[in-house]
C-alpha cells in the first residue's frame, strides 16, 4: 500500500486488486464457512447447516440441504410443508414462513428469499449488511418448470453458486426431447413397462409434468415412496394427471404392459422393479450425459434431465447477478473458479461438505 497526496488530500493508493481483497474480508465477516455450515456472525444464524443449529435459514426442501433437528427453521411455506412431510410434524423447535421478495431483518442483518427454480418452494437467500450483499443460490436451474418458480437474478456483490454441473461438457438438452425420447421408446415397445427413475422430491413431478405437457393421458404408476409428495403438489395446484400405484400384488405384470411406472433411484435396484413385464430401465437426471454413469447403472434409456444448471446456466447467471465476487459450492469447483478468473471475476471455492447430488 502506498501514500500519496493529491493537492492538499492526502490519500492511501491501493496496489491492482488490494481494494477487491479487502472487500472480500468485508464480505467474510458477514458469511462464511464453519463446520456446521455457512455461518452469518452479525445475524446469528446458518444458512443449509449441515448439524443442529439455533437458527437455520432453509433454502429448499432436499435432504442435503434441509435437516431435522434445529432449533428454529426460516424457509419459504413450501419447504417447511415439504420438510414436515419428510420428517414429521415436529422436525424443528419453531418455525416461520419467509414470502418470496418479502424483505426480513435478523438481529439487524437484511434477508430476503427469492425464486431459484429448482424445486417447489426452493429459495435463493439474499443477506445485506453494511453495505454488503450476499446472495446464497442454494441449488438452482434456469429452464422453464411449472412444478416451481423460475429462477430470478439477484443484483449482489458475492454470489454463492453451486457448482454440481460445473464443466463445460455438461450442457443439458432440452427437457421436451428428452421426453419425446421416453415416449418414442413407449410406442416402439408397447409390450413392455418403463420405469423411469427420478428422485422423489422435484424430478418425479417434474418428468410427470413433462409427459402430460407432451400430450401424455394415459395413468402413470408411480412407487410408494413418491405418493406423499406428488400428493402435495397436486394440492398446490400442480396438474400431474392421473397417478396409479405401482403394485402387481393384485394383478399380473402384464396389467403394466406399455405403462410408464416412476420410482426413486434405489427402488430399481431391489425386487420391485423385477416384478415388471421386460422393463426398460430409464434415469432421469443430469448425470445421463456421462455414459459411462448409465452404463454403471444399468440403464437402457437415459434422459438428461436435470434440476441444476448446466455449464452455460450456470456462466451466464454469474454475469447476470453482477456480482464482483464468486463462491464456488458442491460440485466442479475448479473450473468454475478458473472460468470467473478468465473473466476477470474474484473467485473461491467454499470447500463446504455435507452435500451431494440428491436432485440432480
Amino acid at each position: 500500500m502506498l501514500y500519496r497526496r493529491v493537492g492538499m488530500i492526502a490519500q492511501w493508493a491501493f496496489p491492482r486488486g488490494a481494494l477487491a481483497y479487502l472487500e472480500a474480508m468485508r464480505a467474510s465477516d458477514l458469511l462464511h464457512p464453519r463446520p456446521e455450515g455457512l455461518y452469518c456472525p452479525p445475524g446469528d444464524f446458518f444458512i443449509d447447516p449441515v448439524r443442529p443449529v439455533d437458527r437455520a435459514l432453509i433454502t429448499h426442501g432436499h435432504s442435503d440441504h434441509a435437516r431435522a433437528g434445529h432449533a428454529s427453521v426460516l424457509a419459504t411455506r413450501e419447504t417447511l410443508d415439504i420438510m414436515a412431510l419428510r420428517y414429521g410434524e415436529v422436525f424443528a423447535g419453531t418455525t416461520q414462513a419467509a414470502t418470496l421478495g418479502e424483505q426480513l431483518s435478523l438481529n439487524g442483518v437484511s434477508v430476503t428469499f427469492h425464486p431459484a427454480g429448482h424445486v417447489l418452494g426452493s429459495a435463493q437467500i439474499a443477506v445485506a449488511h453494511s453495505g454488503t450483499r450476499i446472495v446464497a443460490s442454494g441449488d438452482y436451474k434456469r429452464r422453464r418448470d411449472p412444478t416451481c418458480a423460475g429462477f430470478e437474478p439477484v443484483a449482489c456483490d458475492v454470489f454463492i453458486t453451486e457448482a454440481t454441473f460445473g464443466l463445460p461438457v455438461f450442457r443439458h438438452p432440452p427437457d421436451s426431447e428428452e421426453v419425446g425420447r421416453l415416449l418414442t421408446s413407449v410406442r416402439q415397445f408397447p409390450e413392455r413397462a418403463h420405469l423411469v427413475g427420478a428422485y422423489a422430491l422435484g424430478k418425479a413431478q417434474r418428468v410427470m409434468r413433462l409427459l402430460r405437457d407432451a400430450g401424455y393421458d394415459r395413468p402413470i404408476y408411480i412407487h410408494g415412496a413418491l405418493v406423499k409428495l406428488s400428493n402435495y403438489y397436486q394440492e398446490q395446484g400442480i396438474a400431474l394427471g392421473e397417478l396409479q400405484p405401482a403394485t402387481v400384488d393384485a394383478g399380473s405384470k402384464g396389467d403394466f404392459a406399455g405403462a410408464i411406472v416412476v420410482g426413486p433411484p434405489s427402488a430399481f435396484a431391489d425386487r420391485w422393479a423385477r416384478r415388471f413385464p421386460d422393463p426398460v430401465s430409464c434415469f432421469a437426471s443430469g448425470w445421463m450425459r456421462i455414459r459411462q454413469r448409465a452404463k454403471q447403472r444399468g440403464v437402457e434409456l437415459p434422459l438428461i434431465i436435470s434440476d441444476h444448471s448446466d455449464w452455460d446456466e450456470l456462466t451466464a447467471t454469474i454475469t447476470e447477478t453482477g456480482a464482483g465476487e464468486v463462491w464456488v459450492t458442491h460440485g466442479r469447483e475448479e473450473a468454475l473458479v478458473r472460468w470467473c478468473a478468465l473473466a476477470g471475476i474474484a473467485a473461491r471455492p467454499l470447500h463446504l461438505v455435507g452435500y451431494e447430488d440428491e436432485g440432480d
